[in-house]
């Protein structure tokens, strides 16, 4: 336990370190492109011709400061865990922030769970079953998954079992306007997780597939496996005691990478089916040039991959005993 909170603590403080370089990168490429809130308050207002009414919102909002002053304004904030002030939304960006967290943990834990156990278990059939129809069926399925456009395969997952077969709901998070009891409500927003879940669990599983089979097939050929079977080991025993754990390791990388690729794609997926998270929240952010909410967002995005690499290397450590937490 030792070594694991000496471990934590150190990875902590780089993370911390990583966390703010991000933050100031984050700040500058948001405020060098064109555009920001005043601009779009100023023209809905009917005042973007009147350079004293956009000279005052600046003004208001500290959008009139030399960039230095503003980023070190911004990175005191984000110290003391004070995001902002949303123009678009009226509210404190933390807030906004705190309510959509729930939907796209929900979609984002979801998904790559049930990625992760499809791409196992048709990974290691295929590897069983190399070059066999088994395997050239598994490969079809993984490489369609993972070519289809995800936007496409949502609208087509509504078309189909929305628009024509009527057994789930085609957008949202839960029915609107209906009072349930908890339990009917999380039966509810299961059936509206659905959909989603399914597209980005298809285009995810796709990678886990190849890349456990990959796996394997490598660590099949190791000669610790072929001393287990020499001993007389039935093939079952030597997979899941000695093949399977070796083979989970690319896996288990590949989910600390794909954390952060999982937010992006949450987009698309997010506008798709109109689901409350993150994703469709950056994107209104983005056309409302809502800088603070935005910076809010991407800030929010890199601390869950950090800690979600941190997880990765503990797992890493528990599923081979050779590497050390230190």
């Amino acid at each position: 336990m030792a070594r694991i909170a000496r471990f934590l603590g150190r990875r902590l403080v780089q993370a911390a370190g990583v966390i703010l370089g991000i933050a100031v990168i984050n700040f500058l490429l948001v405020h060098l492109a064109p555009g920001d809130a005043v601009e779009v308050l100023a023209g809905e207002a009917g005042g973007a011709g009147d350079p004293g009414y956009v000279e005052r919102l600046r003004a208001r909002f500290g959008l009139d400061r030399p960039l230095h002053e503003q980023l070190a304004l911004y990175l005191w904030n984000v110290v003391r865990l004070d995001f902002g002030y949303s123009f678009r939304h009226g509210t404190d960006v933390l807030d906004l922030i705190l309510g959509r967290v729930p939907a796209t943990l929900l979609l984002m834990v979801t998904s790559i769970a049930a990625a992760f156990l499809l791409g196992l278990v048709l990974g290691v059939t295929a590897a069983r079953r190399v070059n066999t129809v088994t395997d050239n069926v598994i490969a079809l399925v993984a490489l369609l998954s993972y070519a289809i456009p995800l936007f496409w395969l949502g609208l087509m997952l509504v078309v189909l079992f929305s628009v024509m077969l009527g057994w789930l709901p085609s957008g949202g998070i839960s029915t609107v306007g209906v009072d349930q009891s908890p339990l009917a409500y999380a039966a509810d927003v299961a059936r509206h997780a659905v959909l989603p879940t399914v597209t980005l669990t298809l285009f995810y599983m796709a990678v886990y597939t190849r890349l456990m089979r990959a796996s394997m097939l490598e660590v099949t050929g190791h000669d610790f496996v072929r001393t287990a079977r020499a001993k007389g080991l039935s093939e079952r025993a030597v997979i899941w005691r000695h093949v399977l754990k070796n083979a989970l390791l690319p896996m288990v990388t590949m989910i600390g990478m794909q954390v952060g690729s999982l937010l992006g794609g949450a987009v698309m997926v997010e506008m798709v089916f109109g689901w409350p998270g993150l994703g469709r929240l950056a994107f209104e952010a983005i056309l409302a040039r809502d800088l603070n909410l935005l910076l809010g967002i991407l800030l929010l995005s890199s601390i869950l991959v950090v800690a979600a690499n941190i997880l990765v290397d503990l797992a890493y450590a528990w599923l081979d005993p050779r590497i050390e937490v230190r």
